[in-house]
Parts: structure tokens; sequence; C-alpha cells
């Protein structure tokens, strides 16, 4: 009867609408040697702030151990990802590299030449400028971005029109500079390299064989070009599967779905950036110096690898943008989520023991979390609500 009964709480964690996934199954974070109670208590802490933390997802050796939504949104709703989607975009980079399609030292400008030769007059100041460049940031452009009404994000009939009104302003591979001017580049050339658009590139490489579902990629402009740097709509646990795949060096159920050199690449810092790699963030969340890195978006979204302990993070949120990029105050929030709560839930001293106790606990608080309505912590934007 006793075993019954944990058996019974073990599964109850996880709101009952939410049936687990086979490939990635959801389980008491006991069984994994996860510590539940830190979980509780920033989950109580979250509720307390009135954080406006829509999901937050952690997955151990591929299973899921804790699984929160607010606002009553369940596993089924996805969201605007805003600069995650450039990892994706570095990702798909990758996945063409392996085909002998691209590699980091490509000549961007040529190469969109080709595909616009209208444009190569805005083009001609850009030919030194390599894939790598872009990627990590240190391409030399400018570009003055408009707060608000920019037409590179905004209703623009042709994004990469307005993108090469950037002027290669220096050295490329020497500054860091995060304008993202850069991956609309990148996009491009992935597109011009696949033979396709980026989002249905990414649909064949990615996005189906990750058995992803409600995945959407807005922004489309009047040439059918998404953004490279933005737009992606993705649900929480599919950015699980997206980490769990840079987890396991490209591999996702046996299969290589993006070289394993590209991710060593892509994690790498630049030279322009000790924290920065191919749209990856590297030792960026992290306070105690173990192995860390992925992906970061404006208002709060984040994909965090963890492979010390064979983890990954996500979250999707509204929380406060004020700041810079590497001291915004919802990369603050999330890196005291992190380091104060889940890496102890992680580490403990002990290895926990799975009890009806604890299991009723974290069920009873994600059942208050989802009932909870966080305050937004800025102004939510025409596509910052969560779509099914």
């Amino acid at each position: 009867m006793k075993m019954r009964l944990l058996s019974l709480t073990a599964a109850a964690f996880c709101m009952s609408a939410h049936a687990a996934e086979k490939d990635m199954p959801s389980v008491a974070p006991e069984s994994v040697g996860v510590d539940s109670a830190p979980l509780v208590r920033m989950s109580e802490w979250i509720r307390a702030d009135n954080m406006d933390v829509r999901s937050l997802v952690i997955v151990k050796d591929g299973k899921i151990v804790f699984e929160r939504y607010g606002d009553g949104l369940t596993r089924d709703n996805n969201y605007e990802l805003y600069s995650v989607t450039k990892t994706i975009t570095s990702l798909l980079v990758g996945v063409l590299e392996g085909e002998g399609k691209l590699s980091p030292s490509t000549k961007a400008a040529p190469l969109i030449a080709k595909a616009r030769p209208d444009l190569a007059a805005q083009l001609a100041d850009k030919q030194s400028i390599e894939l790598r460049h872009l990627m990590s940031m240190s391409s030399g452009l400018s570009y003055q971005a408009r707060e608000g009404t920019d037409p590179l994000y905004y209703g623009a009939p042709d994004r990469l029109r307005v993108a090469v009104t950037a002027k290669a302003a220096k050295t490329p591979g020497t500054d860091f500079d995060y304008i993202d001017v850069n991956p609309v580049l990148v996009g491009t050339a992935v597109s011009v390299a696949a033979h396709e658009r980026e989002d249905r590139f990414a649909q064949k490489k990615l996005f189906e064989p990750l058995g992803m579902s409600h995945y959407r990629w807005t922004g489309v402009d009047e040439t059918g070009a998404v953004a490279g740097g933005w737009g992606l709509r993705l649900r929480a646990v599919d950015m699980a599967k997206i980490g769990m795949l840079m987890l396991d060096n490209g591999r996702w159920q046996g299969k290589q779905l993006v070289p394993q050199a590209w991710i060593r690449q892509m994690t790498t810092p630049s030279p322009a950036a000790a924290d920065y790699g191919y749209y990856c963030w590297i030792q960026h969340v992290v306070e105690k110096g173990q192995p860390e890195f992925g992906a970061m978006g404006f208002k709060g979204q984040f994909i965090t690898v963890l492979p010390k302990q064979h983890a990954v993070v996500v979250i999707t949120s509204l929380l406060p943008t004020d700041g810079g990029l590497r001291d915004a105050t919802y990369l603050n929030q999330y890196r005291r989520m992190v380091n104060d709560f889940i890496l102890p839930a992680l580490t403990p001293t002990t290895r926990p023991a799975v009890t009806a106790a604890k299991t009723e606990a974290l069920s009873e608080e994600l059942e208050r979390s989802n009932k909870t309505q966080g305050v937004p912590g800025t102004a939510a934007a025409f596509n910052d609500a969560p779509e099914t």
C-alpha cells in the first residue's frame, strides 16, 4: 500500500492535464537525485514577488523534474523567444556546415549578392565579413536602431534591404557589438545555402526530428523571409529539447542532427568576447565557475545548459528590462533562480529520497503557481501573449 501511495504521489507533481512525452518523461525529482525542496522555495519566491514567469522547466538526465506554468498556462503554450532565436540560427549554420554548404569562414556578402544582385551596391563595403564575425557579434557593422519604430523589426516589406544599410565601421572580428543586423544577414545566408526559407529548413532539420509541436516563426516579410534573430515561438518543453541537443553534442535519440564539432565551436568564446560564442552565451549565468552555456532572449527567455549536472533549465517570462545586456534585471533575477535554488536542488549534499510528503509539497506548489497571475515587469508588446 505504501509503495502504491508513493507511486501515485510521484506522478501527481506533474499536472494531470499534461501527459508525459515519451521522449522526455516527467519523473519525481528525487528519483534522479534532485532535491525538490529548493525548487518549491524558488516557486514560492516567484509568487511572493509577483514575477510574470510563464514557464519554468528543468530537465535532468533527459527527464523533466520540474515543470511550472503560471496564469493557467499549460505545456501546449508557445512563447516569443526574442534572441533565443539567434541560437537556433547558429545551429542551422552548423547543419549546413555538416552538409558542406557553409562554414564559419564563408563570406556573407558575396553569397547574399548572388541571390540578391539588386543589393550588390549596399553589400560592397561588407565583402570581408565572414559568418563567424556575424555570429560572434563582431562584424564591425554599425546600425542605429530606432526604439519602437525600427523598420528592421516592424513591418519592413524587405528586411534584408534595411539590414544592408548598416555601414562597415570597424575591422571584422575585433569588437563585440550586439546588433540585430547581424542575424538578419546570417539568416539570409542560411536560406541561400539551403535553397529554402530559414523557417522551413529549421522545420525539416530541427523541429520535426526533435518531435516539436505548436512552433511558429513569426515576422515573415513581403519577400517571404523570417528574421534570423527573433520571431521564433516555441513551447518550453521544446526549448528544453534544444538545450538537450546542445548538451549531448548535437545528438538526439542516437541521431546526429548537428555536427559535434559545431557544438564545440558555437560554445567556445570568440576573440571578441569572453562570454559569447556563435549566438551562444557562455559562463553568463552561473556564478561558481562551472561549465555553463546557452541562449538568452529579451524580457527573460532562457535556455541554460549545465553539463556537469547533465541538466537543462528553461524559462519564459515577462520580467523587467532595465539595465544593459550583461546586467539587466531579468538576467539578474534569473541568475538568482539558478544559483540560489536550481543548482542546490541539482547538487544536494546527500541523495534525497522519494517521499509522499516531498512529492505532495511540490505538486501543491505547482498547482498554486498555475492559479497565480504574475505582474508583467515591463510593457507587453503585441507578440508577448502566449499562444497555443
